[in-house]
């Protein structure tokens, strides 16, 4: 059997339960209404059913559904982009206020076709949401907008509550994974936040079972805590289609708990770990116990340049 056609049969710890009932329902129905796109959709998310069943949150995609790369992991489409849409912040914002979220994620495909990579779309949508929602926090999980850093400070100056975005693999396979994006760029954005905005929490995804090791693991979480990163979420790679890689093997959930205690242990905040764990996965928890440890980590801060100062 060639290695294009190796298959690894899915254990039953990854199966799910679909659930349509009225709220699933209205809630899709909604989307379309208002001519939104969900990456819960797009990306085909294990746990749609669960969080759109409860309205626990949902993650919007923005700047269209068609992606300027071609990622091989990744289930949303690739091709040329749509014109830019400036309404679709406003509805986005009505979308949330009609769900009576508490907390929303706002992704979007990467437009590298746009100068600032559609960081001016992203960060309308925020205020939009935010003027609309004032009780809601925002998580942000933009590109890298290819290093474009006059780019990240217009999205951060629209003020989120949370910034996320994934180095997706580990250092090794980046060029294998993902396309365009750098590993040691995703770093650099997820570090430049933190000078920005030194008290918004900062977030990363990582999937496994695309042949990394243990070790490599380990390694992109000492990375992302050298960058200051707070909040690390652990998943299974499940391939979409055949087109995309395969699926090297599947990690048991005993194995993702003991990466989450490992995480824990060397520093991060909060870890979401699970063979269904994706990056917006129980979103809603992860921002308030890092935003408190942040504020009261650049008071300690504040308080000992101060005291330098004066003696």
């Amino acid at each position: 059997m060639s290695k294009q056609e190796t298959y690894v049969r899915k254990p039953e710890w990854l199966k799910t339960k679909i659930n349509t009932n009225k709220s699933y329902k209205g809630l899709k129905k909604l989307m379309r209404e208002n001519r939104l796109n969900t990456v819960c959709e797009e990306a085909r998310c294990p746990n749609i059913h669960e969080c759109w069943s409860e309205r626990q949150t949902a993650t919007f995609m923005i700047l269209g559904d068609t992606c300027t790369r071609g990622c091989r992991f990744c289930a949303v489409k690739t091709g040329l982009p749509n014109e830019l849409d400036w309404g679709e912040p406003k509805r986005v914002a009505d979308s949330v206020k009609v769900m009576g979220l508490k907390h929303v994620v706002v992704t979007a495909v990467a437009r590298d076709d746009l100068k600032d990579g559609g960081a001016a779309v992203f960060a309308e949508t925020v205020r939009a949401i935010r003027k609309e929602n004032p009780g809601c926090s925002i998580e942000i999980l933009p590109s890298d907008m290819k290093g474009d850093y006059e780019s990240l400070h217009t999205l951060m100056d629209s003020k989120p509550d949370i910034f996320n975005h994934n180095i997706e693999t580990v250092r090794r396979l980046t060029k294998k994974v993902r396309a365009i994006a750098r590993y040691e760029r995703s770093l650099e954005l997820l570090k430049r936040v933190k000078e920005i905005a030194p008290t918004t929490p900062t977030k990363s995804s990582i999937m496994v079972g695309l042949g990394e090791t243990k070790e490599e693991i380990i390694e992109a979480m000492d990375d992302l805590l050298a960058h200051n990163v707070d909040i690390i979420t652990i998943g299974q790679y499940l391939q979409p289609t055949k087109k995309h890689l395969n699926v090297e093997r599947y990690y048991h959930p005993d194995e993702f708990e003991e990466l989450k205690e490992i995480a824990l242990q060397k520093g991060f905040k909060h870890c979401e770990s699970g063979p269904l764990v994706r990056s917006s996965y129980h979103a809603d928890e992860q921002v308030s116990a890092a935003s408190k440890q942040n504020r009261i980590k650049y008071m300690q801060g504040v308080e000992q340049q101060e005291g330098k100062q004066v003696f």
